[in-house]
């Protein structure tokens, strides 16, 4: 299992993103797949996730603000970033479930600056 994550960089506050996770090696359709970051000195925590059905989960930081979404043909799950805030500065990485074991792609760094 492969998880590629990308999109990340610098924007200013109130700025926008989109952040991509190409998946291979999984039947990427019967998969949930997840939205993770982690922020500098802080625990890796749950951003946003997407059921295999297309049912959405957020964490209430950004509720209203941020997009996940899935292509099932592109093998892609997205997160879009939207109303960006300092405090949303952190690695994202990509997670998916697969016979018990989890599966964490390599992340992305959103800066965001004041």
């Amino acid at each position: 299992v492969q998880l590629q994550a990308s999109g990340g960089g610098l924007v200013q506050a109130g700025g926008s993103l989109r952040l991509s996770c190409a998946a291979s090696g999984i039947i990427f359709s019967s998969n949930a797949m997840s939205w993770y970051r982690q922020a500098p000195g802080k625990q890796r925590v749950l951003v946003a996730s997407i059921s295999s059905g297309g049912s959405t989960n957020y964490a209430d930081s950004v509720k209203g603000r941020f997009t996940i979404s899935r292509d099932n043909v592109r093998r892609t799950v997205y997160l879009k970033l939207n109303n960006l805030k300092p405090e949303d500065t952190a690695i994202y990485c990509c997670h998916t479930l697969r016979a018990g074991r989890d599966y964490w792609g390599r992340g992305t760094l959103v800066t965001v600056s004041s």
